[in-house]
């Protein structure tokens, strides 16, 4: 008898009764709400229900190779592992009503890594691995969510083979959808004077994690959920009878229906939040959930980045780089934009910036003394890719240059710690020591302020290739107001001086487009890098150069280059038209950048920005070339308004 058959025999629990119920359950859940009725009539009819008391253990590393599908139906269940630091075990997540577990390590078919115990009293759907098996084969919804969810498989697997199943992948929804149509219908909600148990129990009546406390109108007042819940309870004064709106948490975020579920997605991300509201005309009308958007089968990114913000060690976050590399990889393979995917790069970049400070001063000890981590170029434009060096430094305040040495004294140990931890993270140090451990980017606020007059005032060459990198920042942690002031105080020191500008302009065009005159590419001629071209000087320097210069020159304060783009268009700088046109030719060359980026990381190659032209096919050659006279376009416009 196998162990599948044993097991079937031996915890001979209670079979499904009623199979039209237990689908209507599945069907309010990703995978299952994707499945065909005859698949999911199928999974129900093979599976046991299987009752585990509170602290049983459901499976674990001992137990062998998984030869179960688990699918919980009522309850929790936490996934435990040895503490790293300390003695004893850490709930490293939690699954509950509606999640499935373990895919990873059965289709992988080893043992499980976690520990998965019932945390309440908990009901699970348990399939047996042939049945899985077959449904796997027969369930495209199915097989879409399990790939997607196992980037440690697909890593292992053959290049071409992970190819195909990255194409092959369903392409139901994608991060364009707009939450008008992704949003639930009827959002559960109630008034504000609602009893809390009388909430709770709605709750988990329709099966979802949040309420939404609404006025008489349905206006959304506020939002109270599952995390709202333990903390309530964590404080011990719970008072079942209390009115929702003395617990809920006000003024919640929403969207708009025309929204997309990349902006929902970035907003979670941001204000580490699960739920969004979808608000037209004031009113309520939908509650997208973090569970929605992984239903989309896109993008794991709300769970990157809280297992980012949780990291007890730098190597953690060292080793979520191949996780953030196959997120790229799904996200390209479905078409997202190159906008997306760098917003999310860097978004994933700046919460393992930020936990890698706070890491360090547990470590190393708090300076005693507030500072803003700042950072430049790509990273300051929110324009980075796989392909990633630092380019950062430190503002503080000080009266004096006295306080402003002794300060520095006090941060240079703790910068050095954190330019070396993020080097391990895999942002590779700056060869023009460009980094805050460098005594000379480790500065007061007077002291950047006295620096960037500087650039501006004296326009030497290396003084204007600085402002290409410098006037592009933006604070990442700590207090953002030195940031602000000193991006205020630069933009009128730049608007009144018609000198620095044009000196500026003859800095944005120094890179030429790769274009010649009879429009055929223009290729390096000799030397390893022969038939090649650099897509990232020749192609985005100069938009992002001509962007800088244009939004510098009229006060815009935005730092990244298609926001810029768009600015100024609004402020009649630019064209309407030719805004459109260079945000197309942007969005196309570093699009094929990204791709070849991939293509590099899949071969096992350093990452290169060169490419020889002859590898693309007829039409992508044609639209790079298009989009590379864009740029040309571009420095044409600002020669004629700078007289250059």
């Amino acid at each position: 008898m196998s162990k599948a058959d044993a097991f079937a025999e031996a915890g001979k629990t209670a079979v499904l009764q009623n199979i039209h119920g237990t689908m209507e359950f599945l069907r309010r859940y990703p995978p299952f709400n994707q499945m065909e009725s005859a698949h999911l009539a199928f999974l129900v009819e093979n599976c046991q229900l299987r009752f585990y008391s509170a602290g049983e253990s459901i499976i674990k590393p001992d137990d062998g190779p998984v030869e179960h599908f688990y699918i919980v139906k009522q309850g929790r269940v936490h996934g435990e592992r040895p503490h790293s630091a300390r003695r004893g075990t850490e709930t490293t997540f939690e699954i509950t009503a509606g999640e499935c577990f373990p895919m990873a390590a059965l289709i992988g078919e080893r043992a499980t890594r976690t520990e998965h115990l019932a945390a309440d009293d908990t009901f699970c759907l348990l399939l047996n691995k042939p049945a899985f098996i077959k449904l796997f084969a027969l369930s495209g919804p199915l097989r879409d969510f399990a790939l997607r969810g196992v980037s440690s498989l697909l890593e292992q697997v053959n290049q071409q083979v992970q190819l195909r199943a990255v194409e092959s992948l369903g392409a139901q929804y994608s991060l364009d959808t707009r939450l008008g149509s992704l949003a639930l219908q009827k959002p559960v909600s109630c008034p504000p004077s609602t009893p809390l148990n009388e909430a709770v129990r709605t709750m988990h009546e329709q099966h979802v994690g949040s309420i939404v406390i609404v006025d008489d109108e349905r206006r959304p007042l506020g939002i109270f959920t599952l995390r709202d819940l333990r903390r309530v309870i964590a404080d011990g004064a719970c008072d079942l009878g209390q009115a929702i709106e003395e617990l809920m948490t006000q003024e919640p975020f929403h969207l708009p229906p025309d929204a997309t579920a990349f902006d929902a997605a970035i907003a979670m991300t941001e204000r580490h939040i699960a739920h969004v509201c979808v608000v037209s005309d004031g009113k309520l009308r939908g509650v997208v959930s973090e569970r929605d958007l992984f239903s989309l089968q896109r993008v794991d990114l709300v769970h990157m980045a809280r297992t980012i913000r949780n990291a007890s060690r730098v190597q953690t976050l060292a080793a979520m780089r191949s996780d953030i590399r196959q997120l790229v990889d799904n996200m390209l393979a479905h078409g997202a934009s190159s906008t997306q995917i760098t917003h999310i790069i860097t978004l994933l970049n700046d919460h393992t910036v930020c936990r890698v400070i706070e890491l360090a001063i547990e470590e190393l000890g708090d300076p005693g003394v507030p500072f803003t981590w700042l950072c430049f170029g790509s990273e300051g434009r929110r324009e980075q890719t796989l392909h990633t060096d630092q380019d950062n430094g430190i503002l503080f305040e000080a009266e004096d240059a006295a306080e402003a040495a002794s300060i520095r004294g006090r941060l240079l140990p703790l910068a050095e710690r954190i330019n070396h931890d993020l080097a391990t993270c895999g942002f590779t140090l700056c060869k023009g020591n460009i980094m805050a451990g460098n005594p000379q980017l480790c500065l007061s606020r007077l002291e950047w302020g006295k620096r960037f007059r500087t650039f501006v005032r004296e326009s030497t060459p290396e003084n204007l290739l600085g402002c290409t990198i410098y006037f592009d920042l933006r604070s990442v942690w700590g207090p953002p107001d030195g940031c602000e002031q000193l991006r205020h105080a630069l933009l009128e020191e730049i608007q009144s001086n018609s000198l620095f500008q044009r000196m500026l302009a003859e800095t944005a065009l120094r890179h030429r487009p790769p274009v010649g005159r009879f429009r055929d590419f223009v290729v390096a001629r000799k030397g390893a890098e022969k038939d090649t071209l650099d897509l990232k000087v020749q192609g985005l320097t100069p938009f992002v150069d001509g962007a800088r210069l244009l939004a510098l020159s009229h006060g815009i304060g935005a730092t990244n280059t298609l926001e810029r783009l768009r600015l100024l268009v609004d402020a009649k700088v630019i064209d309407a038209k030719d805004g459109a046109a260079y945000e197309e030719a942007y969005h196309f060359i570093q699009q094929t950048r990204m791709q070849e980026h991939q293509n590099q990381a899949r071969l096992g190659q350093p990452y290169s920005n060169r490419l020889d032209p002859d590898n693309l096919n007829h039409l992508d050659r044609r639209i790079l070339r298009e989009s590379f006279r864009q740029a040309q376009r571009l420095q044409s416009s600002l020669a004629l308004r700078y007289q250059l």
